[in-house]
């Protein structure tokens, strides 16, 4: 029967005593010698060849000289291309001798090479670069800016506020500025006052006047004119102004009603009088606040402080005003934090046209400090492993190998290096996790952590 025999008389006996037709006795004994052949050819098999030529798991089991993209390497056959153990990209732990699956999650497992370990290497095709998706940059020096982001508030420019107060008591007759927000200009008269101490001080002044005159014609002025220089500078240490006190010579005759003029421009912003009120020396009456430049204080967070200096340019957006920027610089960092929030408030100074920036305003704030030149790399390019990280080595013909880095500030898409990468290295900026998970790379950290001879 083909070569095969039929070795076990009882089922040679049991399949003759068969009452079937012929031709379904020829297919069962076809049948049985197939099945008895088939057992001496696996008796004749060596186990190490069907062991490499299948495994537990129904696939094909990964040649030894193959790498883990399933391209042979440069070095193929080399005593450093022995199979160190196999284990699992998604389960590092597991170390097994010989190839099988992965008793976490049932993934074939994959071989880790002598010549890996000791390098810290892994190869990679360019058919396997393109699948995983690896794109490369270099490590340059470039002038980096780290923006800073905060929450502020638009508030008024306090070297444009001022104060109207009295140095003499009396009673407002008539009040212009009379209400809250009203525009005022410089030297506009605010209200009238009637004051019996200023009435007595212009009527000393007058008197004063005269009697120089009569002192000149008898030739002896020396006395009155002190008198006269006395009495000046009474009035004008009191609410009078120069005006007035040239109205005053020329008109000889001390006014009941004295008006307080505007000492600047702007709106008043606190009004503390009304008309027919008593008033006394000191009182604050009215703030007036220029709004043609306001200030924009932002909280900054305490770690980004040491970002940002005085000149720095900074862009504020409001959400009341969507596609409207304004641009300023940082003209004052407070020295002291708030305790609370641990932040310290930054000064922006800005053109208000149109006084479209309003006080108590809720503003957004991003400064754009400069760092300087730095060694950086894009952001992309960084593998975090606890408390260290690490960068992949371009280093031609397919090969990769992992860096540990020292990083300093991130500046946008940038990470400054301290230590660890010089300028003109070739990094790996995309499918850094893929290539990780097959270079095993908890099974390396102690490997690449040491400083490369």
């Amino acid at each position: 029967m083909s070569g095969a025999r039929l070795r076990s008389p009882a089922i040679l006996g049991w399949v003759m005593g068969l009452r079937v037709p012929g031709l379904t006795l020829v297919a069962l004994l076809l049948t049985a010698a197939l099945a008895v052949g088939c057992r001496e050819v696996r008796e004749r098999i060596p186990p190490d060849a069907a062991a490499a030529t299948h495994d537990p798991s129904g696939h094909a089991a990964e040649p030894a000289q193959h790498d883990r993209s399933g391209q042979e390497p440069a070095d193929a056959g080399g005593a450093g291309d022995e199979v160190a153990h196999y284990t699992c990209s998604m389960h590092p732990s597991v170390k097994n001798a010989g190839p099988g699956m992965c008793p976490s999650c049932n993934m074939p497992l994959m071989p880790v090479f002598q010549r890996e370990l000791e390098s810290g290497e892994v190869v990679f095709d360019e058919g396997r670069r393109q699948q995983i998706g690896v794109t490369t940059a270099q490590v340059e020096v470039r002038r980096l800016t780290a923006p800073v982001r905060a929450a502020g508030g638009v508030t008024y420019d306090q070297s444009r506020l001022t104060d109207v107060t009295l140095r003499a008591g009396g009673w407002i007759d008539e009040l212009y500025a009379d209400r809250l927000g009203q525009r005022v200009e410089e030297g506009e008269p605010l209200f009238t006052l009637y004051s019996p101490d200023l009435f007595e001080a212009q009527q000393a002044y007058v008197d004063a006047l005269e009697t120089l005159e009569n002192a000149r014609k008898l030739r002896s002025p020396q006395s009155a004119d002190l008198a006269l220089e006395v009495r000046r500078r009474r009035l004008r240490l009191s609410d009078l102004g120069e005006d007035e006190l040239e109205e005053l010579e020329e008109r000889r005759l001390p006014v009941e009603l004295v008006p307080i003029l505007a000492p600047a421009s702007g709106h008043v912003i606190e009004k503390n009088v009304v008309a027919g009120a008593a008033v006394s020396p000191g009182t604050r009456l009215l703030r007036i606040a220029g709004l043609e430049r306001v200030w924009v204080e932002a909280e900054v967070y305490e770690s980004e402080l040491g970002l940002l200096k005085v000149g720095d340019p900074a862009t504020v957006t409001l959400p009341h005003l969507p596609g409207r920027r304004f641009t300023g610089r940082i003209g004052f960092i407070y020295p002291w934090l708030d305790g609370a929030t641990r932040t310290g408030r930054v000064r922006i100074e800005l053109a208000n046209p149109g006084l479209a920036l309003k006080p108590e305003m809720y503003a957004e704030v991003v400064f754009e400090p400069t760092l300087g030149e730095r060694l950086a790399v894009p952001e992309q390019a960084i593998l975090y492993a606890g408390d260290r990280h690490y960068v992949f080595l371009d280093l031609g013909d397919g090969r990769l190998r992992p860096r540990a880095v020292t990083l300093g500030q991130r500046a946008g898409e940038w990470v400054e290096v301290l230590d660890g990468l010089e300028a003109g290295e070739t990094v790996v900026t995309s499918g850094n996790f893929l290539i990780a998970a097959e270079a095993r790379l908890k099974l390396a950290l102690d490997h690449w952590s040491e400083p490369e001879q």
